[in-house]
């Protein structure tokens, strides 16, 4: 099924019969040194897979389940420590926002504007981003069907601007815990827009583990083998170099050292 192409920057596009788009990072950025040593890593490792690649960091982890825990460095420094990424690498870059009036300040620096999956639904973010005029990729709601995406495709679409793709991350089931419906992926595929697997949020546990999320990251790369082979036009992966030491998300997050072997099993060859 060939879904709409979006183009991004340098010559780099989803959907519409492009290679699969690689988008992979650290959940979130811990500190400048680390932001740019993952970012050089997975660069090479994209390279090498021949895979397009964006890099992602959030710059605020807004919806953490405990107060006291570590949400980033916040918009104004974030963007600063992106900007020197995407100069001294040269990788493509996405983040997510949680305000409408951040829209327009994180369109300045990153090439995939990213709405997060608890606010996909919320008319003045969706909005805000289609006005940026940036690519945007919304993640799928943990409480939505998949035929629930087209409203959230049309809200965007409503401002002119056409460049949606959308995310799956898992649907909520029983207490802390995400099935994936893999039919969901053919489904919002058929809406025209490209669709991602997100498979690292999929295998969350979330406040699994009390005051922080669990994870499984076990079932990471087995899951999106079957994404890939239902199709989809991007894969995304939480990827850390030290996942046990992480400040958000490390139970699954999948280690930098095993995240080559990950890709290389991708049924895309």
């Amino acid at each position: 099924m060939r879904t709409r192409r979006v183009e991004l920057a340098d010559g780099v596009a989803v959907g519409g019969g492009e290679p699969l788009l690689l988008i992979a990072g650290p959940d979130m950025l811990e500190s400048e040194a680390h932001a740019l040593s993952m970012a050089h890593a997975l660069a090479e490792i994209a390279r090498r897979a021949q895979l397009p690649f964006v890099f992602k960091a959030s710059f605020d982890k807004a919806n953490r389940t405990s107060v006291a825990s570590a949400r980033g460095p916040g918009l104004d420094e974030g963007l600063r420590m992106l900007s020197r990424i995407k100069s001294e690498t040269g990788v493509l870059l996405t983040t997510d926002f949680h305000l409408p009036d951040q829209a327009e300040a994180v369109s300045q620096v990153v090439d995939l504007l990213q709405v997060p999956a608890l606010l996909c639904r919320q008319t003045d973010m969706l909005v805000a981003a289609g006005r940026a005029g940036l690519p945007i990729n919304v993640k799928k709601g943990q409480f939505l069907a998949p035929w629930d995406v087209q409203p959230i495709v049309d809200k965007v679409r409503s401002t002119g601007n056409d460049k949606v793709m959308i995310t799956e991350r898992g649907t909520s089931f029983g207490y802390n815990n995400l099935v994936v419906d893999f039919r969901s992926l053919p489904r919002m595929r058929s809406l025209g827009v490209p669709v991602c697997f997100d498979a690292s949020h999929s295998v969350q546990l979330p406040g699994g583990l009390g005051q922080t999320s669990g994870g499984e990251r076990e079932f990471s790369a087995g899951l999106a083998r079957a994404a890939v082979a239902v199709g989809v036009d991007a894969l995304f992966f939480e990827v850390h170099d030290a996942p046990e030491r992480a400040l958000c998300d490390g139970p699954n997050q999948i280690p930098l050292a095993e995240f080559s072997a990950v890709l290389e099993s991708l049924p895309i060859r």
